[in-house]
């Protein structure tokens, strides 16, 4: 598994007239763990971009456990499990300061071609750097 961590603590405008965290922005925190994730690989999204590749969203399933308030730290953690192909899926895992899952949910991205908005396999070197880490995970 390859795996990162961030924090982040909850602003006021992502807080609904209920007091907790609207259930939108759980996708925005865990689109931003991804990032870093892929970040921390040496993969950012301009240069996937630079590249004619994009990351498309494909489904996204979010399973609330405990409501978050305004400006409460989260834990966001991201996980790979799998090397990618066509598709990637990303776990994440979110907790609060007292260790508690508040949300768990799983995306899956499909690799596109930037101009002809078609599938594609990731491409070699992508894949090449998905190995690295898992390899590094296992020793």
């Amino acid at each position: 598994m390859i795996s990162n961590t961030i924090k982040i603590i909850t602003r006021y405008n992502e807080v609904d007239q209920m007091g907790y965290v609207y259930h939108a922005n759980y996708i925005n925190y865990c689109h931003q763990a991804r990032t870093e994730l892929m970040r921390k690989l040496g993969v950012c999204d301009s240069y996937l971009e630079a590249n004619d590749i994009m990351m498309a969203v494909i489904s996204f399933d979010v399973r609330y456990k405990k409501p978050v308030g305004y400006d409460e730290m989260l834990q966001i953690k991201a996980m790979v499990n799998d090397m990618p192909d066509v598709r990637l899926c990303f776990n994440f895992e979110l907790t609060n300061t007292k260790d508690q899952i508040v949300c768990k949910a799983k995306s899956t991205v499909v690799f596109v071609n930037a101009k002809s908005r078609k599938p594609i396999r990731a491409p070699f070197w992508l894949q090449e750097i998905f190995e690295n880490a898992f390899n590094l995970t296992t020793v």
